[in-house]
Order: C-alpha cells, then structure tokens, then sequence
C-alpha cells in the first residue's frame, strides 16, 4: 500500500513540477539558477520515498565561485538524492539523448544544462570546452559524474578525464561530491528508508605546472572513496547505537 501511494505522489510530481518548469523556463530560458532551483524540487522527493537527506558543505566554498563538481553517480535513485547538493548558477552535463524524452527532455533542455554527444567523440570534446568557455564568461559551475555511468553497487567506478580537463581550461578548482550508499538500501513499500549523507567537500586545485590528469583522476577518486567509506561507516554506527538505544 504505502508503495502504491507513493507511486502516485511520484506521477502528481512529474507532472506538476515538469508544468510548473516548462513555465519558468519560458519566462527566462537557460537562466543559471534554473537547474539549483529544479533540483532540489526533485530531491524534495526523498521525503516521499521515506529518506533523511543531510547535506554537509565545506566551509571553503564560495557560493560566488565557479567549479566543477564532480559526484559518484550510484542508481537512479540520484535524481531524488543528491540533487539536494546542487548548489546555485550550476548546470549539469548529460546526454544529448535526454533532449528528446517527452516533456523532461524539454525541461531539461532549457533549463540550461549541458548536452553532449557521446557517440561522437569530437563533438563531445568540442562540447567540453564549450562548458569551460561557459564557466568563464557566464560565472556558472558545472555539475559531472566522472565515473561516466551508475555504479548499481558496484563500488566507485574508475574515473573519466573529461571533468578534470574542463576544470583545467576554465582555470576553477573541483569540488568533490561524495554521498553514501543507497544501492539495495531503499524499499518502495518501506515506511522508513534510513539516512543519505552528501557531502561537499574543499575545493580542490588543478597544479599548473607538470599535471599529469590521469594521475590526478586517480588521486581525487582514491580520496573520493575513502570518504565515501567513512560516510556509510558513520551511517552504520549510527544504526547500530539507535537500536541499542531503542532496546534499552
């Protein structure tokens, strides 16, 4: 029953939120703040689905500050999830494909995020350094899953370069995303769904000099990783202590 009813909580949502976005996007199309704005429409959705969402952000983020943000990127539970942690003037980059997925697409399309063309690879770098350009001239941050797909619990997938290469042409530092696990812990017919961490944490700045982006993807995902760990060891801990609490 209790999934029943958030399926059509769910379908009420779709169809008001994406009515509502088609509206404001026409009054001012691909506006900066569009996507901060639309997001945490979508993860206001997780209190339907029964989860907590905290989101932590390091004090040396400057919200007038351009980045680019590079989150893991676990199911499609995400949309509801760690869009909570969008922070304002950022788009996204997803597939040109999403462009024609009725109403959504469209939603997506002009809101001002980034499209490229996955299949083309010199289409997609030219798109790339596109976003780049954009981050300089518009004062816009730019949203990426570097792992370049979900993970479905398969742990933090091994980096793509792209993220790190738009960083370095627009001259702005990373911000790593990390949020905790959600792969087979969320129950559609489960009243209460547990607590999701996603945490914002310090910039991180590309070295000017001898860069080797490769060797430095692998560094930001070793860090990425780890404190992927801690947030579900923390989340773990916590369970743990609140159902000693609970029996006592």
């Amino acid at each position: 029953m209790i999934a029943v009813v958030r399926l059509i909580l769910l379908v009420l949502f779709f169809l008001i939120s994406t009515v509502a976005g088609l509206l404001i996007c026409l009054v001012r199309p691909f506006h900066p703040n569009n996507v901060y704005i639309f997001s945490h429409w979508y993860g206001w959705v997780s209190r339907i689905f029964g989860l907590s969402v905290e989101v932590r952000r390091h004090a040396d983020i400057d919200p007038a500050t351009p980045y680019v943000y590079i989150a893991n990127h676990q199911n499609n539970l995400d949309l509801f999830t760690i869009s909570n942690g969008v922070q304002p003037r950022t788009v996204t980059i997803g597939k040109k494909s999403l462009k024609y997925i009725p109403f959504f697409g469209q939603l997506y399309w002009l809101s001002g995020n980034i499209l490229i063309d996955r299949q083309n690879k010199s289409r997609a770098l030219g798109t790339m350094l596109g976003a780049a350009e954009r981050i300089s001239k518009h004062n816009i941050s730019v949203w990426m899953f570097p792992e370049g797909t979900r993970s479905y619990g398969r742990g933090l997938l091994p980096f793509k370069t792209g993220a790190f290469h738009i960083a370095l042409e627009a001259k702005v530092a990373l911000v790593p995303v990390c949020m905790s696990s959600t792969h087979d812990k969320f129950r559609l017919n489960r009243w209460n769904n547990g607590k999701v961490i996603i945490e914002l944490m310090a910039p991180v700045e590309l070295p000017k000099e001898q860069l080797n982006i490769r060797e430095f993807a692998q560094n930001m995902h070793a860090q990425m990783q780890t404190k992927i760990a801690e947030l579900d060891s923390e989340l773990s801990n916590d369970y743990t202590a609140g159902n000693i609490a609970a029996k006592e």
